[in-house]
């Protein structure tokens, strides 16, 4: 039987059982297409159909299937929902039913078309917000009378402070997403029953009664899976903590990839002062002051971990985290917003196309990548919606059977399986092609195999060989420049650094002797820099600044070689490196006009200085490092 055979007999079948049930069936060519397009799309939404009748009859006739909500909109009809609500049972069979009706009416807008993407986000997040807000509020209630109320030492009343992660924290809820959530409170102390317990005891029953209302399933389903593993310690840690303890960790233990994590974070409950007190400790955690250029290795690690676990697990075919996927556009924002946004606040936001608008505007990113990566975003989240509408399942892989592939290119609004395939392969490779300009970044691999400038380093080669390598590189003085990099190599600075600055400085050191050798003196050039080097191991970030940047480290050996002075104030201020991110500031004199827009910039907490040469000219005159311009030319074509 053909899918609309068999969708065309769910329809006859759906008007018999509510007529049988006295109900009046809506008539009119608008709604019966919708039916049949979202029923085929959607088996979830048929079997709730069929379940309860009543259901799409009410969202028809209040007009809400037809309407888009207002502000406040879903929180006000849940609370028409919870108000017969008396204990813990009866609240997680109404949260299960009033999810089943919501999600019903966001799938339907969603594949008729009658919904953007934008509304479809939204309508999810503010359900699960509605959700979260309410249920805490009859269970803290309850755990009150309970256990008595939560205090600290001067006795004021402590609440619980909910922190969604990822696409929950950004207002990009997916149709089928697991909820993250971080459970928080302000102070230790007791609660002021006769038999008291502590805060923490108290909030962690709490956040157990709120995760088993939303995560248990029963006949009428689930609220929202719930994950708490993002919690500090991850599943070995309290499920609540204090904030003086939730600094300590973050400041102290936490991993590097938890700052990428707390990027989308938001207070989805709590009151408004402990919740800006809360993003008040997080902020420095993930926002640094300086420009963090040793996020985006971090990200490329991230990513190169999760392309092994996908290979073994054979999910080439994920659109989230395979190639060209979303995590691919989130990861190209978000490694802008780790580097740059501690110096400029207005970076500091959660949804990834305003993440990547604001980078147009600063000239970070040329206007067609944003422009690509922007339609791939929406095109691939439109196809990750399809996928869990389908039976209510957190998937993110392409369907095999012919059947479904079908089905999912019709969702789409393609008449054929390879029309649709052929419009997101092109999407996903314009963005495999820019994440690979941005993270591939071979220029960063050190050379360990002994030839060239990099054996020279690593200490591989002989000492004759060694100064034959200097020779041929253009050193006059090969003896004194291989003394100097030994001298180097053997300081106290080098000695002294920890497995990740000397992982960096193995990454930066080949590179840098390439640079110097092709200097217009490098015997003077490479004393200066060394100097210069040494006294930045220490500092991590401007050892990664100069990996991932050839633009400022060409522009560090030229200056250097040209002028003592300057090398000499790079070396105590180290800070001015950043400058050299933009040849065409550095070269160009400045007018009393632009002198007065920097400091307007620098005030308001941002610069203009390009991270990245791999999209547009850098001007760089260095013969010796490669910049990376002109790019390759990208799958949409030369540019």
């Amino acid at each position: 039987m053909s899918i609309e055979s068999r969708v065309d007999a769910q329809w006859r079948e759906w008007r018999q059982q509510a007529r049988g049930q006295g109900l009046s069936v809506p008539a009119g060519p608008r709604f019966e297409t919708s039916l049949k397009r979202v029923w085929e799309a959607s088996d979830y939404v048929l079997q709730a159909c069929h379940r309860e009748p009543s259901l799409l009859l009410e969202l028809f006739d209040s007009g809400r299937l037809e309407g888009a909500y207002g502000p406040g909109e879903m929180a006000r009809q849940l609370e028409e929902w919870l108000a017969p609500v008396a204990d813990e049972p009866s609240l997680a069979r109404q949260l299960r039913r009033f999810r089943r009706y919501q999600m019903v009416r966001i799938i339907w807008r969603d594949i008729a078309g009658w919904a953007p993407l934008a509304e479809v986000l939204e309508d999810l997040s503010a359900l699960a917000d509605a959700v979260i807000q309410q249920a805490l509020a009859y269970l803290d209630g309850w755990t009150r009378a309970e256990l008595g109320s939560p205090r600290d030492s001067a006795g004021e009343p402590q609440p619980l402070v909910v922190l969604g992660m990822g696409k929950l924290g950004a207002r990009e809820l997916n149709l089928s997403s697991d909820i993250d959530l971080i459970f928080a409170y302000p102070e230790a102390g007791h609660t002021d029953a006769a038999r008291p317990t502590t805060n923490e005891q108290f909030f962690i029953r709490l956040c157990q009664h709120l995760v088993r209302a939303l995560d248990s399933h029963d006949a009428d389903g689930f609220v929202f899976r719930v994950d708490t593993r993002l919690r500090p310690f991850g599943d070995a840690g309290p499920l609540a903590m204090s904030f003086d303890a939730m600094e300590g960790y973050y400041h102290s233990q936490a991993r590097e990839w938890e700052r990428y994590a707390m990027i989308k974070a938001r207070v989805v409950s709590g009151p408004a002062w402990a919740a800006q007190r809360l993003m008040e400790i997080l902020r420095p955690f993930v926002y640094r002051r300086y420009l963090d250029f040793g996020a985006i290795d971090s990200l490329r690690q991230m990513k190169r971990l999760i392309g092994k676990e996908l290979y073994k697990k054979g999910m080439e075919t994920n659109i989230k985290l395979g190639p060209g996927g979303i995590r691919e556009i989130e990861f190209i924002g978000q490694a802008f917003q780790l580097i740059r946004g501690g110096r400029d606040p207005e970076l500091q936001i959660r949804p990834i196309l305003a993440v990547l608008e604001r980078l147009r505007e600063r000239d970070l990113l040329p206007g067609y990548v944003v422009q690509e990566l922007s339609a791939a975003y929406r095109f691939l989240r439109r196809v990750e919606n399809r996928l869990q509408a389908w039976a209510d399942q957190q998937t993110h892989r392409l369907p095999a059977d012919e059947e479904g592939r079908l089905r999912l290119a019709r969702a789409m609004e393609f008449p054929t399986w390879d029309a649709f395939h052929k419009v997101l392969d092109g999407h996903r490779k314009r963005v495999q092609g820019h994440f690979d300009m941005l993270f591939a970044a071979p220029q960063a691999e050190a050379d360990e195999g002994g030839g060239g400038l990099g054996g020279l380093w690593f200490n591989q080669l002989e000492q004759e060989a060694a100064l034959r390598e200097l020779d041929q590189a253009g050193f006059s003085d090969p003896a004194e420049a291989l003394r100097h990099l030994e001298q180097f190599r053997g300081g106290h600075a080098c000695r002294a650094l920890g497995s990740r600055g000397r992982e960096r400085l193995d990454q930066l050191m080949p590179l840098l002797l390439e640079a110097v050798s092709g200097a217009e003196e490098p015997d003077q050039a490479l004393g200066r820099v060394l100097r210069l080097v040494e006294a930045i191991t220490r500092r991590t970030a401007y050892l990664a600044l100069l990996v991932e940047n050839p633009i400022a480290l060409s522009q560090l050996v030229r200056l250097c070689g040209m002028s003592p002075w300057i090398a000499e104030r790079l070396t105590r201020q180290p800070i001015l490196l950043d400058e050299l991110l933009d040849p065409r500031r550095l070269y160009a004199p400045s007018s009393a006009g632009s002198w007065s827009r920097s400091c307007t910039a620098s005030w308001r907490g941002w610069r203009r200085p390009i991270w990245s040469a791999r999209w547009r000219g850098c001007g760089c005159s260095s013969r010796a490092t490669n910049c990376g311009w002109p790019p390759p030319i990208s799958p949409a074509g030369s540019r």
